[in-house]
């Protein structure tokens, strides 16, 4: 419904939504433990059958996006391990290698990965999410923020793993659910009884990756994040861009995140 315009730029693929869910249930609501607990089993195995992937963490639960010509290899990769079902007309259909067989093509070897540099904003984030009828009440701060609140970003200087603060404020609405992330300082805007968090309110640190524009077509950019912090069990909220990708991890493990990833870059793999 969007009108064409000069300063819109869309991306040519058409993108399928994986979610992930276990016993039946999506991973939900209190801890965002998501990436960590698919790196293996999802991010890891696509990565390695060169399928590029947006990564999407919210509130309530994450989604890994694929692009629709990459579903054959997709099904291929994961029905060993997985009960696959697509939705069709509101019901959940099996999917199995057999449906995909004629179409599937052994995917090319991935080349080996970049590994793009990493920055850690000196912003402390809080992850939230409101109830749906509370929405209007918050409206006007929310469209300040999204819309007339930008001001540049701080850089770090030459050779730097951290910035000063970078400007941040994600919102999605999907299926009725609200999630936003925010840091600390934006959320003062906002009324304090209407935002939700999880009982241990805890806050996070970002890692951003990527030192240009990422892109769409390289693959295994969320694995080079989430395979390390699932090797040792940190939790990330991760919110990818066509610019840079972004990893949310609780405060109290920030240091060993960027020093594990340091090490990663410095041995470069």
């Amino acid at each position: 419904e969007l009108p064409p315009s000069e300063f819109m730029q869309v991306a040519d693929s058409t993108w399928l939504v994986l979610s992930v869910v276990s016993s039946g249930r999506a991973s939900s609501g209190c801890q965002a433990t998501g990436v960590t607990k698919i790196a293996r089993s999802v991010i890891a195995p696509l990565a390695e059958h060169h399928v590029s992937v947006l990564m999407l963490s919210t509130y309530q639960t994450d989604f890994v996006l694929v692009r629709e010509r990459d579903l054959p290899v997709v099904i291929h990769t994961l029905a060993a391990e997985f009960d696959i079902y697509r939705e069709e007309n509101g019901e959940s259909v099996p999917v199995t290698r057999d449906d995909v067989s004629n179409g599937f093509l052994r995917p090319r070897p991935a080349a080996s990965p970049t590994v793009h540099p990493v920055q850690s904003p000196q912003n402390r984030f809080c992850i939230v999410t409101v109830a749906p009828d509370t929405l209007p009440a918050i409206a006007t701060v929310l469209m300040d923020v999204l819309f007339y609140s930008h001001s540049p970003p701080k850089e770090a200087g030459p050779g730097s793993q951290d910035l000063d603060t970078i400007t941040f404020f994600a919102f999605s609405l999907i299926e009725g659910y609200i999630s936003i992330v925010m840091d600390v300082e934006t959320q003062k805007r906002f009324p304090s009884d209407l935002l939700l968090t999880s009982s241990t309110e805890e806050l996070w640190r970002m890692v951003r990756i990527g030192g240009q524009p990422l892109g769409f077509d390289e693959c295994g950019i969320v694995a080079q994040i989430a395979e390390p912090l699932a090797a040792v069990d940190i939790s990330a909220y991760y919110i990818s861009t066509f610019n840079f990708d972004h990893a949310l991890v609780p405060e109290e493990g920030i240091t060993e995140v960027i020093e594990l990833l340091q090490r990663r870059q410095e041995s470069g793999s």
